[in-house]
């Protein structure tokens, strides 16, 4: 299973002390260029509000960025945070994605607020936040709008989404828990695992298997298909690599206490003093992470995708410097012979 696994990137658009979200937005525009030319297979975008340290607050917005300026990577949404919005409205702003980028375009589907509660209620404001009881209905919806689909039944039956005359954009349910994988299977959907969550990913391996076994094909996809996140920072030895993932470490412990602050350097990571509690807190988070020299990295990617019994795998890679960001999805890139353009 393991074998040419497809690998892409999952970004985050980390903000740097120091730099700015201008800085993280091009240079995620940067990074896909590189991610292109290496051979990676596609390149998703978050959606994150409110906070310091993603600068990603609009994920179709970078989609387009990124599909102008690149040539043939798929490009996608890693993910639209749907309970926020219509879905006519987002199949509209995918319709036209596809409509420039025909064949190219991902829309990847989260039911997280990617938010505060409050931001939450800011982003559906006047109107009151929509019932999480209602994310099935609102997924139905926007894949009929997509594909001309709706229900014949439907209230909105005769309203078509606009533009678009030829293929559709991918959609992707994503998920760390198995209502998710339910979803994604009774629709005949693609189902993406965000096992770079690091919490409660034990149950990953079963619930992506869950999602196989109840998986009902659909017009839209024969047979299932399994996508798993991962957290991955890699560098030509395994003590660099641990050294640069420090930065990461500490923004996700502020990150888990509230204080969304931006990435650290590595000097004043590596002299952050630990609590016993956020010492724990990380020793189990680095169980599920990937981090180490080129051999190690791969590895461990081969023996996850094993587990998970895919060989779809998306690297989140999160640390201080660009230049580092880079040298890692490089590395990876490396052992795993992807077959880039322009090599």
């Amino acid at each position: 299973m393991t074998t040419n696994l497809k690998l892409s990137v999952v970004d985050q658009s980390p903000i740097r002390q120091g730099g700015t979200a201008r800085d993280a937005v091009l240079e995620t525009v940067e990074l896909a260029r590189v991610a292109e030319r290496l051979g990676y297979l596609r390149y998703w975008v978050a959606e994150h509000h409110n906070v310091a340290n993603f600068a990603g607050t609009t994920p179709e917005v970078l989609i387009g960025q990124i599909a102008a300026n690149t040539s043939s990577i798929r490009v996608g949404s890693g993910g639209v945070m749907l309970s926020h919005y219509s879905p006519f409205k987002v199949a509209e702003t995918f319709r036209l994605l596809e409509t420039f980028f025909p064949g190219r375009i991902d829309l990847g589907l989260g039911r997280a607020p990617g938010s505060d509660q409050l931001t939450a209620s800011v982003l559906s404001h006047p109107r009151s936040r929509i019932d999480v009881r209602y994310y099935p209905d609102q997924v139905r919806d926007l894949v009929g709008f997509l594909n001309d689909d709706v229900d014949p039944e439907h209230p909105f039956a005769s309203v078509r989404a606009g533009p678009g005359e030829f293929t559709s954009p991918d959609v992707w349910l994503l998920g760390s828990r198995a209502d998710s994988a339910q979803m994604a299977a009774e629709m005949g959907l693609p189902f993406s695992f965000a096992h770079f969550f690091g919490l409660a990913v034990e149950q990953g391996p079963m619930i992506a298997q869950m999602y196989r076994d109840q998986f009902k094909p659909s017009k839209y996809l024969y047979e299932p298909k399994v996508n798993i996140g991962l957290q991955v920072l890699c560098a030509e030895t395994e003590e660099e690599a641990l050294r640069l993932a420090s930065s990461r470490n500490v923004a996700r412990v502020k990150s888990v206490q509230g204080m969304r602050e931006a990435v650290p350097p590595v000097d004043e990571a590596l002299a952050y003093q630990f609590r016993p509690d956020e010492r724990a807190y990380i020793n189990q988070l680095q169980e599920h992470y990937i981090d180490g020299d080129p051999q190690q990295v791969r590895e461990k990617i081969e023996a996850v995708a094993e587990m998970y019994k895919t060989d779809d795998v998306g690297i989140v890679t999160i640390c201080y410097a660009f230049e580092d960001r880079v040298r890692s999805y490089e590395l990876v890139a490396e052992a795993f012979g992807l077959e880039g353009i322009n090599q």
